[in-house]
């Protein structure tokens, strides 16, 4: 009879946490303030495909790195990190790629060459395209995430057939 009391006593106390658990509802997730950057970055009305920004936090420091094609995406991103609930200090080191009609040609042709191309136009699906087109003073720099090894050679191949493109580095990342 007493073990029998005792089994009771403890189901009505484990159904009397659950219940309290149930009612509080889930621990709130706090958002890092890695994946707090990443949002705002992806929120930017102006980031695309011809740019390229990548951050690092430290404690409550945010370095933002890369390359934007237009100026206002720079100060943009600025403030918007600076914005950041837990983000005390931003050290902004994009680079805003140099204005030229050359490059803005450059940049067109190799969006077309690789989006349009019946193997690669999956990528620029997303909300963002994965793949990221950099133009300075007519190299080409391409960043970004492909599926596999062969997209990442075969978008290599096609910004290398533009004409007036001096050279293209590959820094596609395959994605695991």
């Amino acid at each position: 009879m007493k073990v029998g009391k005792l089994g009771s006593l403890l189901a009505i106390a484990a159904l009397s946490a659950a219940s309290f658990a149930y009612a509080s509802g889930p621990a709130p997730v706090q958002k890092s303030l890695e994946e707090k950057v990443r949002h705002e970055i992806n929120m930017l009305p102006y980031y695309g495909v011809f740019d390229d920004i990548s951050f690092r936090v430290d404690g409550d420091k945010v370095t933002l790195l890369g390359k934007v094609w237009q100026p206002v995406l720079k100060l943009n991103a600025e403030s918007a990190i600076k914005n950041i609930e837990g983000v005390k200090q931003v050290d902004d080191q994009i680079e805003v790629l140099p204005l030229s009609n050359f490059d803005d040609q450059i940049r067109m042709q190799t969006l077309r060459a690789i989006y349009a191309y019946p193997a690669l136009n999956r990528y620029v699906l997303n909300t963002h395209p994965t793949i990221h087109i950099i133009v300075k003073n007519g190299n080409v720099t391409l960043t970004g995430v492909v599926a596999n090894k062969m997209d990442k050679e075969m978008a290599y191949m096609r910004a290398s057939g533009i004409h007036g493109v001096f050279s293209v580095t590959n820094d596609l990342r395959v994605e695991n």
